[in-house]
Order: structure tokens, then sequence, then C-alpha cells
């Protein structure tokens, strides 16, 4: 797995939530599979509820429905959380998928207020989601500006960091998660004022 990590073109999906108001019930989801730095494949949309719990259902349905799942290298994540608080389960999507997933966020989380948040609003899950949240070590994804964190299951961190700098076209953020954002937010009235999250 080492060598299909630090392929200089690995075939990865990256999976992304879009704009979405508070008050909205669903959240748009998108996958985007693409052989780096930047052929795109193919794409699949569909939604999570909003501070739900199916959100790990969701996006291994999704990453499914793109096609086989033969010759991909990983799943790229833009967090560990989808529409709000549907905090995910990196380690079944791992197991579901057969794949390794990388996680990445642009600051450290305030895990604090984040447990201040979830004892307030989830009283009767709190302990799960929290859990999930806290599952994997962060560690530091250098780039060509401030780092970035990551968190990673199925495949050392080193193997993590080759990948995230393989599938970043330019910039700091990996293309396969730019690209899944803005599709993710593309039916959204008004997503033409989306910017990109790099």
């Amino acid at each position: 797995m080492r060598r299909a990590l630090a392929k200089a073109h690995p075939r990865v999906v990256g999976v992304d939530d879009g704009a979405f108001a508070r008050t909205d019930r669903t959240a748009p989801i998108a996958a985007v599979v693409l052989s780096a730095p930047q052929y795109v494949e193919a794409i699949g949309t569909s939604s999570v509820r909003v501070d739900g719990r199916d959100g790990t259902r969701a996006v291994i349905s999704l990453v499914r429905a793109t096609g086989a799942l033969e010759g991909l290298r990983a799943v790229l994540l833009d967090g560990v959380v989808v529409g709000g608080f549907n905090v995910l389960d990196l380690d079944e999507l791992h197991r579901a998928l057969g794949l390794p997933v990388v996680a990445v966020t642009r600051r450290p989380p305030d895990f604090p207020r984040i447990r201040a948040a979830l004892d307030a609003w989830f009283p009767r899950d709190a302990s799960e989601r929290w859990r999930r949240l806290k599952a994997h070590r962060l560690f530091r994804v250098p780039t060509a500006g401030a780092p970035i964190l990551a968190a990673a299951v199925g495949c050392p961190a080193r193997d993590a960091i080759v990948l995230v700098h393989h599938t970043t076209v330019r910039g700091f953020w990996p293309e396969p998660l730019r690209l899944a954002h803005l599709v993710a937010s593309a039916g959204r009235r008004g997503a033409a004022r989306v910017r990109p999250k790099d």
C-alpha cells in the first residue's frame, strides 16, 4: 500500500459537503474521483441530515456509487464532520470501503468548545459523537504556506502526507476536496458566489 500511495498520480476520491443553512434539514455532499493531479473521472452527489447521524452510511454509499473501487488508492475528507455535527466514523469508512481514509483540516479544532456544544445540543449521543471526533491523532502536513492537519486510518502518517502533496495542484488544499466542495455547493441558490475553500 505504501508504494501505491507514494505514486505520483494516485487515483483517489474526495468527499466534502457544500454550502447549507443551519435551518436546512439536509446538506449536500459530493464525491469526486480524480487521477492526480487534475484528471476528473467521476462525480457523484447525495445529501445528509444536518446534525444527523447518517453521514458515514451516506459517504459509503456515495463513494460506491461513483463506480468500481478497484484502482482507488484512498478516500480524502475535509474533516470528520459533514452537515454541521454529523460526525463520520473513519474506522467504519475504512472497513466498508477497504481503502485508507485521510481527513484534513485547516486549523486545530477547539476541542473544549466542541465538547461543550455536543453536551448542550446532543445530550443523548454526545459521547459517541465525541468518540468519533477524537478517535485518531491529528498530525501536521507541511505545505508551501501554513501547515494543515490530518488524521489517517489505514496508512501511516508519512504516507498520508505524501498523498496530500500529490493531490494538491496549487496552494495547499487537495484538488479532489476543492472540487467536491464546489460540486456540492453548485445546486444552492447563489452558488456562483461560493468561493473555493482554498
